[in-house]
């Protein structure tokens, strides 16, 4: 099992849409896939199709050990596995403040499904907050959306910091699964030239994908659908399943 936190802490960089669209490109190619909604907006439940107001128990649940993952997860599109999230997620918050191992129950809670899923892709919360320090903690790699603009590489910085402050708390192995280029328009020059900083810092971090502006991606939420099962042909959705495609090839190489 293969545990992906897709974190920023800067909002509107393509962290929710990079988890659905991910999740469904991941299962379209045979894995096993468990979508963690760690936001408690609740936006990639909604983006697969669930309302988020109509739940009984949900990822709050699971976190403060008043539900099993069985108890809570939905089957989604593609036979992704979705343990759900709305507004209840902020008490989860509250209440893992008061928890002696307040990082790390997020690692506790899937623990025992190491053996069911193939990848687990968690959308974590626009902030580096309890809930994004529990799935940095519970992950084997960190994925980065990032916009190509002006303060893109500057907003990186807390980010790294707080990935390093996760390796001395306990997770030594936490690497950077990749930097994800998103909203990506090569007619801008800007656009360029934060790409060619990116790819001058992080080298071969940077994944080869890049994810376009594209109004089928932005489409597909209000449909509950991941794009490529909203309008398989799109730039966006062929532009996700190469990303998959791109991960999966990393993953296999020794």
């Amino acid at each position: 099992m293969h545990v992906i936190a897709v974190a920023n802490q800067k909002g509107g960089v393509g962290k929710t849409t990079t988890s659905v669209n991910l999740s469904a490109s991941l299962a379209l190619t045979g894995a096993r896939m468990l979508l963690i909604d760690l936001d408690p907006q609740g936006n990639a439940t909604i983006g697969c199709g669930i309302d988020k107001g109509a739940l009984e128990k949900s990822t709050c649940e699971w976190l403060v050990g008043e539900a099993a993952l069985e108890d809570i997860a939905l089957e989604c599109v593609a036979g992704i596995a979705l343990a759900p999230s709305n507004a209840d997620l902020t008490a989860a918050e509250v209440e893992l403040l008061a928890v002696e191992d307040r990082v790390g129950r997020l690692r506790e809670c899937l623990a025992p499904a190491n053996c069911w899923f193939d990848y687990v892709v968690i959308d974590c919360p626009p902030a580096l907050n309890v809930l994004t320090l529990n799935a940095l903690m519970a992950a084997d790699g960190v994925l980065i959306p990032t916009q190509c603009e002006y303060y893109a590489l500057e907003g990186l910085v807390a980010l790294l910091d707080t990935l390093e402050g996760a390796r001395a708390r306990g997770n030594p192995g936490l690497a950077i699964e990749g930097v994800l280029r998103t909203m990506y328009d090569p007619r801008v020059r800007l656009t360029v030239e934060v790409s060619r900083q990116l790819i001058d810092h992080f080298g071969d971090q940077v994944f080869r994908t890049v994810i376009p502006r594209n109004v089928r991606l932005a489409e597909a939420p209000s449909h509950g659908l991941p794009a490529i099962f909203y309008d398989r042909r799109s730039t966006g959705a062929t532009a996700y399943m190469a990303l998959a495609e791109e991960i999966a090839a990393k993953r296999s190489t020794p």
